[in-house]
């Protein structure tokens, strides 16, 4: 559903497809740019590009346009970090006047009355909120497709954009916003930021306010920023945070590196061209002056069980309550297996303390992990939510094993792109991990490999050919 306005061209030609969200906040502090020409050019970018891409369910338009005008007349503008920034929003978080419809035909057309409290804060630093953001049913699963829409990886328009943050992710790597809102149970943001060639920050434990569905798929789900710079990821991460953006980001001189190639899920294996990027990264690193060492964590053997457990039996949670005739087969079957473990002693146990107990000894001995972000590249945009369960369940797992045991864990994860893909030339991407508390080690960090080894911001280059 898209609202009735038409950006004009010369607007959209004011603020190019590549401007960085800290580009248009300082433009518009400075007087450059007004709100609604910022605004005015992200909508121009959605109507050209969104029927081939498939990011949003609902484009805001006039609503948006109101919103940024008012913002142009707000005390303060001129101290905002995110000063008329075009925003992209999850469509499982609440925005104030429109539905949240969860990637479902089961949940309720009511608008929200107020804003999540990410969606407040982000809104509150100057952000415009321009659109919802398309999500599989219920966010269950790590591809984007429903009975709402389908959002394909920019990049290659054969492939999904990964879920179930594919969305907004989409957006961003297209060029139509320039940072997204999205949250992560088991890889949300990292799996789609992964596929598309953008940043997707998933913050430790209890750095962002979470309450994203019910539970917060036991705590595991968590609020966070995708972006195309770690300047970006930065800036959006301390508003949703509550901080200050910091000045600088920490310096990185002579950190102590581990790289892995391996999966954390048994019999998994990952593929060469995540490998690969795996230990392109060490390299670069090495040559940046970091000690780095070839060295797998410890996983335990229960990491498959307890996962699927939660993964399952957060799905239950969200679905009681909802109509089970309007839910796809692929919901309901993930629910009803949901029901059955949560009887099981694998949610009674606390697999988080366990866990963490097990990798301690590891990251005591490192300050940050690289891993590979994927096991294999994304799959065909599809109708996955016509297929079935189990067919949905081992996809998801082949090929995106390597993100959900820090969602366990409660870790700060970082996916970067990291190079790109035979064959398609799609981004590739790698996964920096540490200890709770780092997530500004990690954007230096990534900030230091975006230095060393810049990628193509966004697919708006792909998308003309």
């Amino acid at each position: 559903m898209t609202d009735a306005i038409t950006p004009s061209t010369t607007t959209a030609d004011a603020l190019g497809n590549t401007a960085t969200a800290a580009d248009v906040a300082a433009a518009v502090r400075a007087g450059r740019l007004t709100p609604r020409e910022a605004v005015a050019a992200s909508l121009a970018r959605i109507d050209a590009l969104d029927s081939r891409v498939g990011a949003f369910r609902t484009v805001r338009g006039a609503r948006a346009l109101a919103e940024a005008d008012a913002l142009a007349d707000r005390p303060g503008l001129d101290r905002l970090p995110l000063a008329g920034v075009p925003l992209a929003v999850k469509d499982n978080l609440p925005v104030r006047g429109e539905s949240t419809r969860v990637g479902s035909a089961a949940t309720s057309t009511a608008v929200a009355d107020t804003d999540h409290e990410t969606v407040a804060r982000l809104r509150a630093a100057g952000a415009v909120v321009v659109g919802l953001t398309h999500v599989p049913e219920l966010c269950v699963f790590g591809t984007t497709e429903g009975v709402h829409g389908t959002s394909r990886n920019p990049w290659d328009l054969s492939r999904s954009a990964g879920g179930s943050s594919g969305g907004s992710a989409a957006a961003v790597a297209a060029g139509m916003v320039p940072i997204a809102l999205g949250n992560d149970g088991m890889g949300s943001l990292r799996i789609p930021a992964a596929n598309c060639g953008v940043i997707g920050l998933k913050p430790g434990h209890g750095r962002v306010p979470a309450g994203i569905g019910d539970g917060d798929w036991y705590g595991m789900a968590e609020n966070g920023p995708l972006t195309t710079t770690a300047e970006d990821a930065r800036l959006m991460f301390a508003v949703l945070a509550g901080e200050e953006p910091p000045e600088d980001l920490p310096a990185t001189a002579g950190l102590r590196i581990a790289a892995s190639a391996r999966s954390p899920l048994a019999g998994i294996a990952v593929t060469r061209p995540y490998a690969d990027a795996v230990r392109a990264t060490a390299r670069l690193l090495v040559d940046a002056g970091h000690e780095v060492r070839h060295d797998d964590p410890p996983y335990p053997l229960s990491l498959s069980g307890a996962l699927l457990a939660r993964w399952t039996a957060g799905t239950a949670k969200d679905a009681a309550g909802l109509d089970p005739g309007l839910l796809a087969p692929r919901t309901r079957r993930h629910a009803a297996a949901g029901r059955l473990l949560a009887r099981t002693p694998l949610l009674r146990t606390d697999h988080r303390a366990l866990l963490r107990e097990r990798l301690g000894p590891f990251f005591e001995r490192y300050d940050v992990l690289v891993m590979p972000a994927l096991a294999r590249r994304g799959p065909a945009a599809a109708p996955w939510h016509e297929r079935g369960w189990l067919a949905n369940v081992l996809t998801n797992t082949a090929y995106a094993p390597t993100t959900p045991p820090w969602n366990l864990a409660g870790w700060p994860a970082l996916t970067l792109p990291l190079g790109t893909l035979p064959d398609s030339g799609a981004p590739c991407a790698v996964q920096l991990v540490t200890r709770p508390g780092g997530e500004y080690l990690l954007l230096a960090l990534a900030a230091r490999v975006e230095a060393l080894k810049p990628w193509e911001r966004t697919a708006a280059g792909a998308l003309a050919r």
